[in-house]
């Protein structure tokens, strides 16, 4: 699993919409928050991306872009996207090449460990985020780091001559 600090590799991918989604074009934001999770359907899959759904809206408004990535096939993860209404992107990797990026894949398995990045515009990874079964208290810690992040970024603006 990739560390804080580090860079993070370049994703670049056909989401769950047909869009085309560019880790490295996520500048405007104050953060990208990546989170890889086995296999759809699954119920801490499903319970995972329904709380990232649920708050969608608050991270983005903190000004969070957020991306799930897992190991399924394209057509599975659009069922799973429609299905759970993600309102942002999902990406499938079915050959593995992101998980193996992020160092996120269960090498026996062949799926992607329940890992999330918060990563800043220049691809900084800010912070790792790895929680197999306490999925609730996962989400919770990167909604934690996220609204921190937030909040630093309000008051170092607030801070800033004109």
């Amino acid at each position: 699993m990739l560390p804080a600090a580090s860079t993070a590799p370049e994703i670049d991918a056909v989401d769950n919409h047909g869009q085309r989604f560019r880790l490295s074009e996520q500048t405007e934001q104050l953060c990208t928050i990546v989170f890889f999770f086995p296999r759809a359907f699954t119920p801490g899959c499903s319970r995972e991306t329904g709380a990232f759904r649920d708050s969608y809206a608050e991270l983005r408004q903190l000004g969070a872009c957020i991306v799930g990535v897992s190991t399924d096939d394209a057509p599975t993860q659009c069922r799973f996207a429609d299905f759970m209404r993600a309102p942002f992107p999902l990406i499938a990797d079915p050959k593995g090449e992101i998980t193996r990026a992020y160092d996120v894949r269960w090498a026996l398995l062949n799926v992607a460990k329940r890992v999330t990045f918060v990563i800043g515009p220049s691809r900084i990874i800010l912070g790792t985020f790895h929680r197999e079964l306490q999925i609730t208290k996962h989400h919770d810690e990167v909604l934690t780091f996220v609204t921190e992040l937030g909040r630093v970024r309000k008051v170092a603006g607030a801070a800033s001559p004109a």
